[in-house]
């Protein structure tokens, strides 16, 4: 190419050159001739050259391209085959999650519905798995626990701990401790399971202890949001108790230490233990749904402990206008007929 190119610069050089005089030349017809053919031969030349390169060019961008959609058809491949296997893992990890939430379920207690003291409860997981679980077992033909405790953080991790703390509690298998007296469950539990040696978990608990002859509750809270007692007095208004103890979270401090109270619950009261996933809704303006609105929504309702709570459900989620919770719900009522 750049020997022709080279060539016709120089003829076009010598063409100037030669042409250049003040008085006209007359060529014969050969010389015409020659520089008629010379020039078709050379612009074919150069059209040749032209055609060949721009051919060439194309051929080896087609080429390129062709690499290219080949190694992009085979980078699709391998970006179906990786979503293909994180859809397996999100379902494994998914059927997982259930599988927890069922398991969490089963260690769960049934409602009590005879006798002076009834129970319900309403458990309804967050979309992730999170750490709230509770129970009640009797202690003695006349004392009764209750309990429900709260994990930090959403997982099968809290889960686990959770399910390692109810079990805990409900085998009585901590050692030497006194599960009638709440300051000292929570001060072993507290030993128990420091944050330390649990991925910096920690857990809010509300333990309680009634008496069904005394009709006194022992109890101790450890960060916990307090439970929720509604006297009914004779002239027919509500009172309202909040039953908690400034005790600090289990296994934030080891050598923390933990106190109790006592409250007497006479009849045709109800107790409500739960976790702060019931109260702490997002509004649809952006505000918290507070805890003193929660009390005041549960003091002004009149029915069953069954459907208050039902009603409760109903009320936080046309609160937040979303039928899943961002935390767990979870709430526990005892009726004491």
């Amino acid at each position: 190419r750049l020997v022709f190119i080279l060539f016709i610069c120089v003829s076009y050089v010598f063409l100037y050159t030669y042409f250049k005089v003040p008085d006209a030349i007359r060529l014969t017809p050969f010389y015409y001739y020659v520089l008629y053919v010379s020039s078709a031969i050379t612009t074919l030349l150069l059209l040749v050259v032209i055609i060949n390169y721009f051919v060439r060019s194309t051929d080896r961008a087609e080429t390129e391209l062709k690499q290219a959609n080949l190694n992009l058809s085979k980078k699709n491949d391998q970006i179906q085959e990786t979503l293909k296997q994180r859809d397996k893992a999100l379902a494994d990890l998914d059927r997982e999650l259930s599988d927890a939430a069922d398991y969490v379920r089963t260690i769960l207690p049934s409602p009590m519905s005879k006798g002076n003291i009834r129970t319900d409860w309403r458990f309804v997981p967050s979309a992730s798995l999170g750490g709230d679980a509770f129970g009640y077992h009797w202690l003695d033909s006349k004392r009764l626990a209750l309990y429900l405790i709260d994990v930090s953080g959403h997982g099968a991790r809290p889960a686990l701990l959770s399910v390692s703390v109810i079990n805990a509690l409900r085998s009585h298998a901590l050692p030497n401790t006194d599960f009638y007296s709440p300051a000292n469950v929570l001060g072993t539990l507290n030993k128990a399971f420091p944050s330390e040696q649990n991925n910096a978990m920690f857990f809010t608990i509300w333990y309680g202890v009634y008496d069904t002859d005394s009709h006194e509750m022992c109890f101790a809270s450890g960060g916990h949001p307090p439970a929720l007692l509604i006297l009914k007095t004779e002239e027919g208004f509500t009172d309202l108790k909040s039953l908690i103890t400034p005790n600090p979270l289990i296994g934030a401090m080891e050598e923390a230490q933990f106190t109790d109270l006592k409250c007497t619950i006479p009849k045709n009261s109800i107790l409500y233990i739960f976790s702060d996933g019931v109260y702490e809704i997002e509004k649809t303006d952006g505000q918290m749904w507070q805890l003193d609105e929660f009390k005041q929504y549960m003091a002004a309702q009149d029915s069953d402990l069954g459907g208050t709570m039902d009603r409760l459900m109903a009320h936080a989620r046309t609160l937040s206008d979303s039928v899943e919770f961002s935390d767990d719900f979870t709430i526990l009522g005892i009726e004491i007929g």
